[in-house]
């Protein structure tokens, strides 16, 4: 049998006693028992978990492999269409010296379009939130633009903008900004309730209820558009670039592709497909450090 331990505790100018149970009787049910602080069960943690690297890697073994059985070990794919994985990586490596520049290209015309979007799609969707009219006004229209083939304004951005970075920054820009808008607009006209009300019975004013409250509760779901948008970033880059003159890789994959050459042009499409893994990698990293409070506040999977 456990023990009783009386604490005294001061509260102004009167005393009380409790009874906490110790020993056995703590583990009895009902009872409330101290529980480890969850910072320090977060502490003892690893920084990086293996599954963290191990699982992708594993998904990638298994990708490559299902590629090789339908290409080299079935032969249930013409390698004029689907080359087969080692055939890719020796095309990669014998032109890596015009893949790799052209990566550069296309990365650097992804970001400064996904940061272009990003700007402009937060700040229409502040002001869809901030007015009622300004939403039913022109959210029909923003739809209507979203639905419009992109491609298909490839050889008319070319007419319309010229030639060179114009047209690749306004396909980057037409992919992205609906997803950011809609997240933005979502998020700042679904504050919690109890924050809302916390900020009214403070007297807070607009602005600073915006600032303190609304902003930051919007930020996880301006992240899910930011994260949506960034693979669209990538793929409105290649796109803009079929009707530029910027040695991209879309620029290449077009040029190997008119030559027969699908091995290089397909080196290129795994490296946009591993450039858009690291940019979205780089962009969950910064809401990871940006908003640390929503994996303390949020159930864990």
């Amino acid at each position: 049998m456990g023990h009783v331990t009386q604490i005294r505790t001061r509260s102004g100018a009167g005393k009380a006693e409790r009874d906490v149970p110790t020993g056995a009787a703590a583990d009895a049910p009902g009872v409330a028992t101290p529980t480890t602080p969850p910072a320090a069960v977060a502490s003892r943690r690893p920084a990086v978990r293996p599954a963290t690297v191990g699982l992708p890697l594993l998904g990638l073994v298994i990708a490559v492999t299902v590629w090789w059985l339908v290409t080299s070990g079935l032969k249930l794919v013409h390698p004029a269409s689907l080359p087969p994985p080692q055939d890719v990586w020796a095309a990669l490596t014998a032109a890596a010296d015009v893949l790799l520049p052209a990566l550069g290209v296309t990365t650097l015309m992804t970001l400064l379009g996904f940061v272009l979007s990003a700007a402009a799609g937060v700040l229409i969707g502040m002001a869809l939130a901030a007015s009622r009219r300004a939403e039913r006004m022109f959210a029909p229209l923003l739809v209507a633009i979203n639905a419009v083939p992109k491609i298909a304004l490839g050889p008319l951005l070319v007419v319309s903008v010229g030639w060179g970075e114009k047209p690749i920054l306004t396909m980057v820009f037409l992919l992205c900004f609906f997803p950011i808008v809609l997240s933005t607009a979502t998020g700042l006209t679904t504050t919690p309730a109890n924050l809302a009300e916390l900020a009214r019975s403070l007297n807070a004013s607009w602005w600073q209820a915006f600032r303190k409250v609304r902003f930051p509760a919007a930020l996880p779901q301006i992240f899910v558009g930011l994260k949506v948008a960034m693979p669209l970033a990538a793929i409105g880059a290649v796109i803009g670039e079929f009707y530029s003159d910027k040695p991209g890789l879309g620029y290449q994959i077009l040029q190997y592709n008119g030559i027969g050459d699908t091995a290089t042009a397909w080196a290129a499409i795994v490296l946009i497909a591993a450039m858009s893994i690291l940019l979205y990698a780089a962009l969950s990293l910064v809401e990871r450090l940006a908003l640390p409070w929503v994996r303390a506040t949020t159930s864990a999977r």
